[in-house]
């Protein structure tokens, strides 16, 4: 009896391992599976390699645009952008965000970053002009214009890349102005001029530029502006460095550089 129990618990544990071992492999396939599609280089069939690039809020349509051209040249990458003002973007890198790059407004910030970015490289640089409601009906033509209380102005708040901007050609020419409103980043104080709930503020050129029938940009002399540079820099906790920097160092290409400049954004 006891033989017959042994050599019947013995068969029931072979049955039971052959059972388990196509089980065993295909949980083995899946886990493989679920690595590739969630790392791939974008050199296998089907793979898709994954980038997140947190961008400055006044690159916002060109990098919509170069993003589409930088995919059609590389089909395995697949680029989605965060884009906000650039102290907000360092806070995110800070504070551990997934991300594979990252492009400011301005060096300041990105000089604030060098323990978490690879070498940075300018790949533009823009200037500020004072954006009215479309036809100018307030009649602003100079930043000596802005200080007259009777105008609405919204400027950007100062630890803002636009704003710091701002505050220098201000400071520069003396003058003082009580802004309404103080924003997160250049998109807003360009809304708030779009909505008409403020007569003029200050803005990058090419920003004023993505709103041609709300608004007029009234040019700031050289003498008196100031060049804003955006620096790009890879990641050092990016899950797919190789294709980072890959699409760090195509935005300096002629290809790149003929979309930046086209919206606006001068050479570096």
């Amino acid at each position: 009896m006891s033989l017959f129990v042994t050599g019947r618990r013995t068969a029931t544990a072979l049955v039971a391992a052959a059972l388990l071992m196509p089980l065993a492999a295909c949980s083995g396939g899946n886990d493989n599976a679920k690595k590739d599609s969630g790392s791939g280089s974008g050199s296998g069939s089907g793979s898709t390699t994954k980038l997140t690039v947190l961008a400055a809020s006044s690159l916002t349509d060109v990098f919509q645009k170069a993003s589409a051209v930088y995919e059609k040249e590389h089909p395995g990458t697949k680029v989605t952008f965060s884009f906000a003002g650039s102290q907000e973007l360092a806070a995110q890198v800070k504070q551990g965000a997934p991300a594979d790059a990252l492009v400011t407004a301005d060096t300041k910030t990105m000089d604030g970053l060098k323990a978490d970015t690879g070498a940075p490289t300018i790949i533009a640089k823009n200037r500020l002009v004072i954006a009215t409601g479309k036809g100018n009906p307030k009649k602003i033509e100079a930043l000596k214009d802005l200080t007259d209380t009777k105008f609405k102005v919204v400027l950007a708040a100062p630890e803002v890349p636009v704003g710091r901007y701002s505050k220098k050609v201000l400071d520069a020419q003396h003058l003082t102005v009580k802004a309404v409103s103080q924003e997160p980043n250049v998109r807003a104080v360009l809304s708030k001029v779009e909505l008409g709930e403020a007569d003029a503020g200050i803005v990058y050129k090419t920003d004023a530029a993505t709103a041609p029938t709300k608004v007029d940009a009234i040019d700031i002399p050289d003498a008196q502006n100031a060049v804003a540079s955006y620096p790009a820099a890879t990641l050092k906790s990016s899950q797919h460095s190789a294709a980072a920097e890959a699409f760090v160092k195509w935005l300096s290409t002629p290809e790149a550089q003929k979309i930046l400049q086209q919206a606006g954004f001068q050479k570096p």
